[in-house]
């Protein structure tokens, strides 16, 4: 397997592990765009105004349907309707992008709910309107949860875009459908392989992004340095 990825001709060409590698991670960032496009208005909403909480609980509940099999139903429909390959593309996006939806949702609604009170009675005390404060005030409150929410999401979907390759799309998940049918089990383990290493590079670059992204105030580092300082004073 090493030799495999190892290999210059392992990299090369339409099939090689770096043209693989741009497909996955294009699936991946158009995938994770679009949930966010979606799920962060649409949290930070709920967690504003205190409605619609039923959305948050049915969006979580969505996670337990069958990304396989829903991706199969949506080929079968969509399919005979399109005659290009979008006819995989569009069924393969959705479902990962219903996949992604929920812990971004769930990121930005938890972000804005757990906010403190007493912040937003300032800021309303202050002659902030209701946009202001959500967008002054609670969002940078709530950015702990919601790059969580993204990340976690991020991470999910590197791990399931190899599904991509059950009806005939590119990405990592080619290594591993191509070589389970071939035989070659040493391909086979260096997608999987692969998919594991890319999911933790990014996870490592997102929580480099949390880290310098996110206010100390609001991780609570700050707090705790001071009360060291003040335990030994």
């Amino acid at each position: 397997m090493i030799e495999w990825l190892l290999s210059p001709e392992s990299w090369t060409g339409s099939s090689g592990i770096a043209t693989r590698l741009w497909e996955h991670l294009l699936y991946s960032a158009i995938v994770v765009v679009l949930a966010c496009v979606i799920a962060i208005p649409l949290g930070l909403y709920i967690g504003h105004a205190g409605r619609a909480n039923w959305a948050v609980t049915l969006a979580n509940s969505a996670r337990a349907v069958p990304t396989l099999g829903l991706l199969f139903a949506m080929t079968l429909v969509v399919g005979p309707m399109i005659s290009s390959e979008l006819a995989f593309v569009i069924p393969s996006i959705a479902v990962l992008v219903l996949l992604a939806i929920p812990p971004v949702l769930s990121g930005a609604y938890a972000g804005v709910a757990s906010v403190d009170p007493a912040a937003r009675d300032a800021a309303r005390g202050v002659g902030m309107r209701p946009l202001q404060v959500l967008t002054r005030v609670e969002v940078p409150c709530a950015l702990p949860l919601l790059l969580s929410g993204i990340r976690a999401a991020t991470l999910q979907v590197i791990a399931t875009a190899t599904i991509a390759a059950y009806v005939g799309l590119g990405g990592l998940g080619r290594f591993l459908i191509d070589g389970l049918a071939s035989g070659d089990y040493v391909r086979t383990a260096g997608g999987a392989l692969l998919v594991a290493a890319l999911a933790l590079t990014v996870d490592g670059v997102l929580a480099l992004v949390e880290r310098y992204a996110v206010s100390p105030g609001l991780t609570g580092k700050d707090v705790g340095d001071t009360a060291v300082v003040a335990s030994t004073t």
